[in-house]
């Protein structure tokens, strides 16, 4: 093959005199097997030398929810009547599991790739995108737990469990909140290179805001127009969450919160991923 063909189809010529603010998707599809080899890296780190492997993934959500239910649901009676209190609090843990991971884990990728970043050329932004899908096969997993057991209780006869049509935006309502965690996570990783206090107010802050979310609580028991419903329904994950447990046991939808978490949502995700391109020119010098 001739040396000038093989240079054109083989060598990347990284120019750094693109804008900042433009995302060249081209290049991150051209990089796709590395994203695959990245996402599986981060799989087996998680299950390396364990033994029971994946279940992992099913005990934490099973456990989390049976101490929601006995703690919450049996003793402060905060549970919706009518449904296992395990269902009704796996249908919350297990989404919001999926957020605090994203954000917690895609804050953390530019630090914990910076031997590999400060070596090897790569689109930036592939290392917190496959934090992000290796999180969601955890997902996958959990929400195949919740079905099991949902079975389970329908064939027992004890809960009729019988998913609505509304089933179907599982996916559009999985996607949003994923993006918003996405959104966030890039936000704190390109801050936390320079602010490595991030971390650790993140982390604090993921725990305060799970308790102000309808995780333990469903919305309807708060009484409208009072501040603590108007600072718990600002929050957007609300809606999400509400929309997990319409989906999964057909309690009632907020269209409208829906909506509001959108725009958040599209805001975070163009101001993480600006800041994100803005700051990943001097990635390696900080890191």
């Amino acid at each position: 093959m001739d040396q000038t063909g093989s240079k054109a189809r083989w060598d990347v010529i990284i120019e750094p005199s693109r804008a900042w603010w433009r995302i060249d998707a081209r290049e991150l599809w051209h990089y796709r097997d590395l994203l695959l080899l990245m996402v599986r890296r981060d799989l087996l780190s998680v299950y390396k030398q364990t033994i029971l492997g994946p279940l992992w993934q099913v005990l934490q959500p099973v456990l989390t929810s049976l101490m929601f239910a006995i703690t919450f649901g049996l003793i402060a009676r905060l549970s919706l009547p009518g449904i296992p209190r395990i269902l009704f609090y796996m249908a919350a843990v297990i989404p919001w599991t999926l957020f605090s991971n994203i954000v917690l884990r895609t804050s953390q990728t530019l630090i914990w790739n910076a031997s590999l970043m400060s070596r090897v050329y790569f689109p930036r932004l592939l290392a917190p995108i496959a934090t992000s899908l290796g999180t969601l096969v955890s997902f996958l997993i959990q929400l195949a737990a919740f079905v099991v057991i949902a079975l389970g209780y329908r064939w027992s006869g004890s809960y009729k469990w019988v998913p609505d049509g509304s089933i179907l935006l599982l996916p559009l309502v999985l996607a949003l909140m994923t993006l918003l965690a996405f959104g966030l996570g890039i936000l704190v990783a390109a801050l936390t290179t320079k602010f490595r206090d991030l971390t650790f107010l993140l982390t604090f802050g993921i725990q305060l805001l799970m308790f102000m979310s309808p995780v333990i609580f469903p919305l309807g028991i708060l009484e409208k127009g009072t501040l603590l419903h108007t600072v718990i329904r600002s929050n957007p994950m609300t809606p999400v969450l509400e929309a997990f447990r319409a989906m999964l046991l057909g309690t009632g939808m907020d269209w409208g919160g829906l909506l509001y978490t959108t725009c958040f949502t599209v805001v975070t995700l163009i101001i993480g991923l600006v800041v994100f391109q803005r700051v990943q020119r001097s990635f390696a010098d900080v890191i």
